[in-house]
This record gives structure tokens, C-alpha cells and sequence, in this order.
């Protein structure tokens, strides 16, 4: 049997292996899916009935997506984003995630360097490590609310340096990383000639005076920036796999080379799912925002009840936290989980998923009820005991 040395070395994903244990125990409560509870709007639904009835839901689409959809994009990109963009410097993709790796894809070359501020989302470095490039992982700053430490990145280029990937609103800290810092990254890639490729998919749900910010509205990042966005969040559309990317134009035709054969076309099927996205009324995306501001204000008063075991940053935006394990407990955050898991059945996510500098921590999902988030923290109360 032959099998990849790029693949081999690449670790579990701890995420997916605490979702196969924790299916061995009944009644658990879930804290570690960052998946939506809510169930999809029932108009996108029915406007995705109606397309499948229509009969126009079983073929392909043109590999960018269809040019209705992607002129949707560019209405939202201009309104929400402060993204003048046109449809021929849009990919529909299969999720954010997709279009993510095709970006990677199309950036660097094998041996080339990522910087990627940690602790971050794991598929990130995953996505790299693919390309067979060289993740390059910066610590952000926990003591300061998770922030961006600049001097950090600056210090890390070299000549193999290409790109800098990055997650605002974050998975898994909720950190938004503010206009400033955002501005003076693009300064750092302009000088450094470099691509900042972004995951956006949490830009709508951002709490109290915070905002969300797009690098790739800098007018002078237009050669420089590939912006990546999903409906998956916005909307509760997590199985209907969609998302997709804005660049500039000569940059889409090399990332289209890689898009093509990892994908083809995203699923037809959900590219009518986020025409009514986008379409329709918005009043299910503030329902949910509403939703995950009370629920992520539930956490922290829940967490500050066991101040003597985990402390934490409260989150600016996304609907998950970050949490750090005390004492002697911390230094194996998955057999934290695992020990959680198995004596009072509350799965949570280990933080060494997201990187090194996420050990010690565990990341906590607020997109559930509020009656999963006392369910959860009734038991952990009794676990801490």
C-alpha cells in the first residue's frame, strides 16, 4: 500500500475523533460543534423545492457558478464589505473551505511559507500543509484579547514567505481583529509583496461596539487580497456545502486551475439555496446574531462561576470561545475532553486542534440552546467538584 508522506504526517483531527467518541454516549451535551441548531430558513428551503421541481437542479453549472448567484455576490460585497468586485472575479465554491484550498493552492509552491496567526482554525494548516508549503504559526496575544502581534509577523518573512492566511471573526477564539490592525497587515503584504487570503465566515455575527472589517476593501490590496466568504454561518447552511472567494481578475483564472479539479462546480442544488439567501429577508441572520449575543453572554456568566478552573477572553464575534484549562489539568487539553466527556458527558473541543499555542485551552460553541448551555454547565459544575 502507498501512501502519502504529506498525508501520513498530517495528525487526527482532534475535532472529528471528540465528535466519533462523544456518539458512544446517550443524553451528551454538545458544546463542541460549531455547527448551527437552528435548522436553515424556511424560505430558502422552499425556493430550493421550487428549483428541484423546475428541474433546474441536475446539471452543472458553469465551474464559477451561476452568473445570477454571482451577481448577488457582488450586490453583497458592495453593501456589507466595502468590495467593489465584479462577477468575473468570483468563484462559487464548495463551502469556504473549498475555496480556501484552492486559493492556497494557486498561491504558493512546495516549500513555500504561510503565515498563519494561531491558535486558528485546524483545516487552515491542514490546507498547507497539502500544498506541501510550510505553515508558520504566530502566536496571537492572548493577554490582549487574542490580538494581532504584528511584529511578530514582520519578523517571521523570509524569502519563501507568500502568503498570510488569517480568520476574523475566529474560529476559535472570537476574536475580530479591528480595522487597525487589518490595515497595518495590508501594510506589511504590500511591502513584503505578499497575498493575505481571508475567512470570513463569521462576519456577520459581531457583538457590542465591535466591527467587521474587510482587508479586501483596501483599495490598494486589489492584487494582493483573496477574500473568502460562506453561507454556511450566515444562514444555517452547513450541509448545503457553499461559499465563495473574490479576487482579482487575472488572480481567479489561477485560482479556477485548482477549483476545477478539486470541485468542478459547487452543488447546483445549493447555489439556488443561496440565491434565496441572499434574495430574501435578512431578519433570519439579526434572529441569529440576537440569538448568539444572548447565548454567548449565558457562557460567560456560566464560566465566571468557575473562575477557579478556566478563565477566558470574552468573545467579540463568532459563536465560539476559547477558554484556558487551570492548573495541572490544562497541560493535556484532549484528555481534559476526553475525562469531560467520559464522567459527565459534555463534549467540548480540545484546544492543541488548533495549534500548539491552543493548548491548555478548549473551544466552547454558544450556537446551541440555552438549555444545552445550563445543561452543560450544571455537569461541569459537578465535575469541578
Amino acid at each position: 500500500m502507498n501512501i502519502s508522506q504529506r498525508v501520513t504526517q498530517i495528525a487526527k483531527s482532534a475535532i472529528h475523533e471528540m465528535t466519533r467518541l462523544s456518539k458512544q454516549y446517550e443524553d451528551v451535551a454538545f458544546l463542541s460543534w460549531a455547527k448551527p441548531t437552528s435548522g436553515t430558513p424556511a424560505h430558502i428551503n422552499e425556493a430550493v423545492i421550487k428549483a428541484i421541481k423546475e428541474n433546474r437542479t441536475g446539471g452543472y453549472s458553469q465551474s464559477e457558478g451561476l452568473p445570477e448567484l454571482r451577481e448577488e455576490i457582488v450586490k453583497k460585497l458592495e453593501r456589507d464589505n466595502n468590495i467593489g468586485a465584479d462577477i468575473s472575479e468570483i468563484i462559487v465554491t464548495v463551502g469556504a473551505i473549498e475555496g480556501l484550498a484552492a486559493a492556497v493552492m494557486a498561491t504558493i509552491d512546495p516549500g513555500d511559507e504561510v503565515i498563519l496567526p494561531t491558535p486558528t482554525y485546524s483545516t487552515h494548516i491542514r490546507q498547507v500543509e497539502l500544498a506541501s508549503g510550510n505553515p508558520i504559526l504566530i502566536p496571537l496575544r492572548e493577554e490582549e484579547n487574542f490580538a494581532l502581534d504584528l511584529q511578530a509577523i514582520k519578523n517571521a518573512i523570509t524569502s519563501r514567505t507568500k502568503a498570510i492566511l488569517y480568520c476574523s471573526p475566529s474560529n476559535p477564539t472570537g476574536t475580530v481583529f479591528s480595522e487597525k490592525e487589518l490595515r497595518e497587515l495590508a501594510k506589511i503584504a504590500l511591502e513584503n509583496n505578499l497575498t493575505v487570503i481571508t475567512d470570513e465566515a463569521y462576519e456577520y455575527f459581531v457583538f457590542d461596539d465591535k466591527k467587521h472589517f474587510s482587508i479586501g476593501s483596501i483599495p490598494e490590496m486589489k492584487n494582493n487580497v483573496i477574500s473568502t466568504f460562506t453561507f454556511t454561518k450566515t444562514y444555517a447552511m452547513t450541509g448545503w456545502r457553499i461559499g465563495y472567494l473574490h479576487a482579482a481578475k487575472e488572480m481567479i483564472a489561477q485560482i479556477k486551475k485548482a477549483h476545477i479539479p478539486f470541485a468542478i462546480c459547487a452543488p447546483v442544488v445549493s447555489q439556488y439555496a443561496a440565491i434565496a439567501a441572499l434574495k430574501g429577508s435578512q431578519d433570519c441572520v439579526w434572529e441569529f446574531k440576537a440569538h448568539y449575543q444572548k447565548t454567548r453572554n449565558l457562557m460567560c456568566e456560566r464560566l465566571d462561576t468557575l473562575s477557579d478552573h478556566l478563565s477566558y477572553v470574552k468573545p467579540d464575534g463568532s459563536y465560539l470561545m476559547f477558554p484556558k484549562i487551570l492548573g495541572e489539568a490544562g497541560k493535556d487539553s484532549i484528555a481534559f475532553s476526553k475525562k469531560l466527556l467520559q464522567e459527565v458527558k459534555v463534549s467540548t473541543t480540545p484546544g492543541i486542534a488548533f495549534g500548539p499555542t491552543g493548548e491548555q485551552h478548549i473551544r466552547l460553541s454558544f450556537c446551541v440552546s440555552e438549555e444545552m448551555i445550563e445543561k452543560a454547565f450544571d455537569r461541569m459544575n459537578s465535575f469541578f467538584r
